[in-house]
């Protein structure tokens, strides 16, 4: 039989969210069913069943969750929504049931804010979680026995998931899929729907790219490209970025930090650091090796770097994001 896989959603709640996700376990589905495997069921359901409006204005049409025998139910997937804080003041009902779900099924996740509705029900106390990182300070005033992680994009605690914002819903999904069916058909669903197979669940909410772009640099977007896909020479000098952008040297280094807050020297070590936490998600592959990969030279140079950094030495990094 299919795993059936019940969608909780409820007024605002955030349809990417929710759509995300489900499209991950149908595309899953064609692929596990042509290798033998019996795929997903979504179901989508709210408290009272009827139609229910989320927040960019679809109308969704869901089944009362009191219609389903739960004992049939594998995973129960609850979406956030931008409205979490008010949606959970005007939900104590629907918390009171999510308290009942752990006992009858074998997975419980959240996306994005939906976080905040297990923690309400007492899913998350004393155990590590994630959310949207607009929302960290909300959540931890609310939450402080929740180990938040503020830069996972998701983290998984036994048989509860949570993920961050939005479409990390897309990657948490993945991860199940992974789970449920192996590596071949989590594979083969990304590819599917073009997306990245699969981003680890502690790789940063916001990277060293994302963050350099949201400064409204458009004048370096292709260099910071550049650095990225070179970033194994040891040695990327001002003058050879500088060359790249067609600028002299000293008026490089000045428009540079005038334009992003640092000095050329300390953007390309950012985009160092980012790449190798990323490598150290994959606990084979030898720190040394990531050192050379991402042009630290040696492991001792990256060690100091990740010092200063985190307070951590690559090693014991590695250790903290995959426990």
């Amino acid at each position: 039989m299919p795993r059936n896989i019940l969608f909780v959603v409820y007024p605002d709640v955030s349809l990417l969210d929710l759509a995300g996700p489900q499209t991950v376990f149908w595309a899953a589905s064609n692929y596990a069913r042509g290798r033998g495997m019996p795929g997903y069921r979504c179901h989508t359901a709210s408290l009272s069943g009827g139609t229910v409006a989320a927040m960019e204005g679809t109308t969704l049409q869901t089944a009362a969750i009191a219609s389903f025998d739960m004992r049939t139910i594998d995973t129960v997937v609850v979406p956030g929504s931008p409205n979490i804080i008010e949606v959970a003041k005007n939900s104590a009902s629907l918390i009171e049931w999510l308290r009942t779900v752990p006992r009858e099924v074998r997975r419980v996740a959240s996306v994005c804010s939906g976080a905040f509705l297990l923690a309400h029900a007492g899913f998350l106390d004393g155990k590590r979680a994630t959310t949207h990182w607009q929302m960290h300070d909300h959540f931890r005033a609310l939450f402080p026995s929740v180990d938040l992680d503020p830069e996972a994009i998701f983290v998984q605690q036994q048989n509860l998931w949570t993920s961050a914002g939005v479409t990390t819903g897309i990657d948490l999904a993945l991860a199940m899929v992974e789970a449920d069916y192996g590596h071949e058909v989590a594979l083969s669903t990304a590819k599917e729907l073009a997306v990245f197979m699969k981003r680890p669940g502690a790789q940063p909410q916001l990277s060293e790219i994302l963050i350099t772009q949201s400064r409204q640099v458009p004048v370096f977007e292709t260099l910071h490209l550049w650095i990225i896909q070179n970033l194994s020479r040891e040695e990327l000098s001002v003058e050879q970025l500088a060359d790249h952008v067609g600028m002299s040297p000293r008026n490089f280094a000045r428009v540079y930090k005038q334009k992003t807050g640092r000095t050329p020297a300390k953007g390309v070590e950012h985009f160092r650091v980012e790449a190798a936490r990323r490598l150290l998600q994959d606990q084979t592959r030898p720190v040394d090796q990531i050192a050379r990969e991402c042009g630290f030279g040696s492991e001792e140079r990256m060690r100091v770097t990740f010092q200063r950094h985190f307070g951590l030495s690559p090693s014991e990094y590695r250790l903290k994001v995959n426990r």
